[in-house]
């Protein structure tokens, strides 16, 4: 069936969160070192990784990783913790670079996303985009002038739904108007964003390289499913 809709992941996807000069020289570790280069890598890992539980928990702090892009205070009091048990011991740091985490204008885009996005647009088609996040992503396409592009957002702390779970791409596809089986899902994750074939969509997997390591990932799979 043909593609009448796209739906995109938000990070690893469209955007990544890739280190700023200055966000983590002033971070001291237990002995008060500086993060070396692979500690430094590590950690925006930890910060940023789609699925993967990074270290070991307690039981309230799982609950809050397990759901954490379901409500911001359990996302904000996971990632501090996250933080705090990767070498990160000053709660002051750990809060300014949570900070950083969650403002959109720290994004990064990839170099196709606004070529991408027009390109669905412009063909008639509905882009939307489907994140789990626990913060409002959309100034991060407003600022650029691509929220003209983009038909629907479709976050999973305003509908209390995550992907896998069903319940976040039926609702993404109503808003849409369209049918699951006229729906292709662009994701960076097999496990999480893979769950739209389980309504019917189609599903595409993209690499969360570094943004200078993927220059045109998204447009190849748009044409892979004829939408260019």
């Amino acid at each position: 069936m043909a593609i009448n809709a796209v739906l995109f992941d938000f990070s690893g996807t469209l955007f990544r969160l890739e280190q700023q000069d200055g966000w983590l020289d002033d971070v001291r570790d237990d002995d008060g070192s500086a993060l070396d280069v692979e500690a430094q890598t590590e950690l925006m890992r930890r910060m940023t990784a789609p699925v993967e539980q990074s270290v070991e928990l307690d039981e309230e702090h799982l609950h809050a990783w397990h759901n954490r892009d379901r409500d911001p205070e359990l996302h904000r009091k996971v990632y501090l913790e996250v933080l705090r048990l990767s070498g990160v011991p000053r709660r002051d740091q750990a809060e300014a670079l949570y900070a950083q985490l969650i403002a959109p204008d720290q994004w990064t885009p990839y170099p196709d996303t606004e070529a991408a996005l027009k390109a669905v647009a412009s063909s008639g088609r509905k882009a939307g985009v489907l994140s789990n996040i626990a913060f409002d992503i959309r100034p991060a396409f407003g600022q650029r002038g691509w929220d003209a592009h983009v038909a629907e957002f479709t976050l999973s702390f305003e509908v209390g739904a995550v992907k896998p779970e069903p319940e976040i791409f039926q609702t993404a596809i109503e808003r849409l108007g369209v049918r699951a089986e006229e729906t292709l899902m662009v994701g960076d994750s097999e496990e999480a964003d893979g769950g739209a074939r389980a309504l019917g969509c189609q599903f595409a997997l993209v690499d969360p390289l570094p943004t200078a390591e993927r220059p045109d990932a998204l447009l190849g799979v748009l044409r892979e499913h004829g939408v260019l």
